[in-house]
Protein backbone atom coordinates (compact mmCIF):
# COMPACT_ATOMS: atom_id res chain seq x y z
CA UNK A 1 0.00 0.00 0.00
CA UNK A 2 1.83 3.18 -1.09
CA UNK A 3 1.48 5.72 1.85
CA UNK A 4 -0.83 8.10 -0.36
CA UNK A 5 -3.72 5.31 -0.18
CA UNK A 6 -2.79 5.13 4.01
CA UNK A 7 -5.38 7.04 6.47
CA UNK A 8 -4.01 9.74 8.47
CA UNK A 9 -5.39 7.77 11.27
CA UNK A 10 -2.75 4.77 10.72
CA UNK A 11 -0.09 7.05 11.88
CA UNK A 12 -1.46 7.51 14.94
CA UNK A 13 -0.64 4.14 16.04
CA UNK A 14 2.63 3.33 17.84
CA UNK A 15 5.40 1.96 15.87
CA UNK A 16 6.55 -1.15 16.34
CA UNK A 17 10.06 -2.51 14.85
CA UNK A 18 10.64 -5.67 13.77
CA UNK A 19 13.11 -8.09 13.01
CA UNK A 20 12.65 -9.51 9.46
CA UNK A 21 12.96 -13.53 9.89
CA UNK A 22 13.20 -13.66 13.38
CA UNK A 23 9.81 -11.54 14.56
CA UNK A 24 8.31 -10.80 10.95
CA UNK A 25 7.72 -13.44 8.44
CA UNK A 26 6.78 -11.59 5.61
CA UNK A 27 8.00 -8.79 3.95
CA UNK A 28 5.54 -6.70 5.35
CA UNK A 29 6.27 -3.69 2.76
CA UNK A 30 10.10 -3.89 2.60
CA UNK A 31 9.76 -3.78 -1.21
CA UNK A 32 7.67 -0.72 -1.29
CA UNK A 33 9.98 1.34 1.56
CA UNK A 34 13.43 0.11 -0.39
CA UNK A 35 11.93 1.52 -3.53
CA UNK A 36 11.06 4.85 -2.15
CA UNK A 37 14.55 5.27 -0.66
CA UNK A 38 15.88 4.28 -3.85
CA UNK A 39 13.98 6.75 -5.89
CA UNK A 40 13.92 9.53 -3.70
CA UNK A 41 18.17 9.38 -3.14
CA UNK A 42 18.56 8.94 -6.98
CA UNK A 43 16.52 12.18 -7.51
CA UNK A 44 18.39 13.91 -4.80
CA UNK A 45 21.35 13.01 -6.80
CA UNK A 46 19.54 14.82 -9.91
CA UNK A 47 19.16 11.26 -11.84
CA UNK A 48 15.49 10.83 -11.00
CA UNK A 49 14.12 8.03 -12.50
CA UNK A 50 10.44 7.06 -13.64
CA UNK A 51 9.94 3.87 -10.97
CA UNK A 52 11.63 0.79 -9.81
CA UNK A 53 11.84 -0.86 -13.33
CA UNK A 54 14.02 2.23 -14.05
CA UNK A 55 16.73 2.07 -10.45
CA UNK A 56 20.06 0.64 -11.58
CA UNK A 57 20.53 -2.93 -11.37
CA UNK A 58 22.47 -3.60 -7.77
CA UNK A 59 19.02 -0.71 -6.41
CA UNK A 60 16.18 -3.05 -8.57
CA UNK A 61 18.04 -6.27 -6.95
CA UNK A 62 16.93 -5.32 -3.35
CA UNK A 63 13.87 -4.20 -4.60
CA UNK A 64 12.55 -6.95 -5.71
CA UNK A 65 13.56 -9.73 -3.94
CA UNK A 66 15.05 -8.21 -0.67
CA UNK A 67 15.21 -10.99 1.39
CA UNK A 68 17.84 -12.46 -0.73
CA UNK A 69 19.61 -9.08 -1.66
CA UNK A 70 19.97 -8.72 2.50
CA UNK A 71 19.95 -12.49 3.57
CA UNK A 72 23.17 -12.17 5.76
CA UNK A 73 22.26 -9.14 7.05
CA UNK A 74 19.20 -7.52 9.79
CA UNK A 75 16.80 -5.95 7.93
CA UNK A 76 14.61 -4.01 10.42
CA UNK A 77 10.73 -3.08 9.56
CA UNK A 78 8.80 -0.47 11.64
CA UNK A 79 4.71 -0.75 11.34
CA UNK A 80 2.20 1.59 12.71
CA UNK A 81 -0.44 -0.94 13.01
CA UNK A 82 -1.02 -2.30 9.53
CA UNK A 83 1.05 0.13 7.76
CA UNK A 84 5.14 0.19 7.06
CA UNK A 85 6.40 2.88 8.36
CA UNK A 86 10.21 3.04 7.86
CA UNK A 87 13.11 0.13 7.50
CA UNK A 88 16.87 0.19 7.85
CA UNK A 89 19.37 -2.46 6.86
CA UNK A 90 22.75 -3.72 9.34
CA UNK A 91 25.16 -5.55 7.32
CA UNK A 92 26.54 -8.74 8.26
CA UNK A 93 29.45 -7.76 10.47
CA UNK A 94 33.21 -8.24 8.65
CA UNK A 95 36.15 -7.64 11.04
CA UNK A 96 34.20 -6.44 13.68
CA UNK A 97 32.38 -3.57 11.89
CA UNK A 98 28.79 -3.42 10.47
CA UNK A 99 27.42 -0.89 8.50
CA UNK A 100 24.14 0.51 8.51
CA UNK A 101 22.29 1.35 4.88
CA UNK A 102 19.35 2.31 3.79
CA UNK A 103 17.59 4.18 6.35
CA UNK A 104 13.54 5.12 5.33
CA UNK A 105 11.18 6.24 7.16
CA UNK A 106 7.93 7.54 5.41
CA UNK A 107 7.41 10.80 4.88
CA UNK A 108 3.99 10.87 6.23
CA UNK A 109 5.52 9.31 9.39
CA UNK A 110 8.52 11.37 10.33
CA UNK A 111 9.13 13.31 13.49
CA UNK A 112 7.60 10.16 15.76
CA UNK A 113 11.15 8.58 16.08
CA UNK A 114 10.47 5.73 13.91
CA UNK A 115 13.91 6.60 12.65
CA UNK A 116 15.88 6.70 16.03
CA UNK A 117 13.77 3.34 17.10
CA UNK A 118 15.52 1.87 13.79
CA UNK A 119 19.13 2.91 14.74
CA UNK A 120 18.00 1.86 18.54
CA UNK A 121 17.32 -1.38 17.39
CA UNK A 122 20.07 -1.82 15.00
CA UNK A 123 22.41 -1.08 17.55
CA UNK A 124 21.17 -3.57 19.82
CA UNK A 125 21.65 -6.05 17.41
CA UNK A 126 25.30 -5.01 16.71
CA UNK A 127 25.88 -5.34 20.48
CA UNK A 128 24.45 -8.92 20.25
CA UNK A 129 26.92 -9.92 17.76
CA UNK A 130 30.51 -9.44 17.06
CA UNK A 131 30.37 -6.26 16.45
CA UNK A 132 32.85 -3.59 17.93
CA UNK A 133 32.08 -0.82 15.14
CA UNK A 134 28.67 0.49 13.64
CA UNK A 135 29.49 2.69 10.49
CA UNK A 136 27.40 4.24 8.16
CA UNK A 137 27.38 7.00 4.93
CA UNK A 138 24.99 9.87 4.52
CA UNK A 139 24.80 12.33 1.53
CA UNK A 140 25.92 15.90 2.71
CA UNK A 141 22.49 17.50 1.89
CA UNK A 142 20.49 15.10 4.14
CA UNK A 143 21.35 17.40 7.57
CA UNK A 144 18.71 16.48 9.18
CA UNK A 145 19.57 12.55 9.27
CA UNK A 146 23.53 13.79 10.05
CA UNK A 147 21.86 15.44 13.10
CA UNK A 148 20.10 12.18 14.03
CA UNK A 149 22.99 10.20 14.09
CA UNK A 150 25.26 12.50 15.57
CA UNK A 151 22.29 12.62 18.10
CA UNK A 152 22.54 8.77 18.70
CA UNK A 153 25.97 8.93 19.38
CA UNK A 154 27.45 8.76 15.93
CA UNK A 155 30.93 10.78 14.71
CA UNK A 156 31.78 12.10 11.89
CA UNK A 157 35.21 10.31 10.22
CA UNK A 158 37.82 10.28 7.53
CA UNK A 159 35.68 9.30 4.53
CA UNK A 160 35.99 5.35 3.30
CA UNK A 161 33.90 6.06 0.39
CA UNK A 162 35.46 8.29 -2.63
CA UNK A 163 32.12 9.45 -3.66
CA UNK A 164 31.57 13.48 -3.56
CA UNK A 165 29.06 14.54 -0.97
CA UNK A 166 28.99 11.47 1.42
CA UNK A 167 29.68 11.33 4.62
CA UNK A 168 30.65 9.14 6.35
CA UNK A 169 30.33 8.79 10.52
CA UNK A 170 31.45 5.97 13.18
CA UNK A 171 30.24 4.87 16.51
CA UNK A 172 31.80 2.07 18.42
CA UNK A 173 29.69 -0.74 20.13
CA UNK A 174 30.82 -2.90 23.21
CA UNK A 175 30.02 -7.01 21.57
CA UNK A 176 27.51 -9.03 24.10
CA UNK A 177 29.37 -10.16 27.46
CA UNK A 178 31.78 -7.52 26.95
CA UNK A 179 32.04 -4.58 30.08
Amino acid sequence: MSTAAVPPAAWAEPAVVRRLGRDCPAGLGLSALLTAYHLRTEAEKGTPVTGADALPARYRAETTDPRRAFAEDVVLVARCGDVSAGCLVLTAPVSGRSEIKRLWTEPEARGRGIASMLVETALTAAHEGDVSTVALSVWSWRAGAIRLYETLGFAVVDSWDERDDLVCLERAVLPAGTH
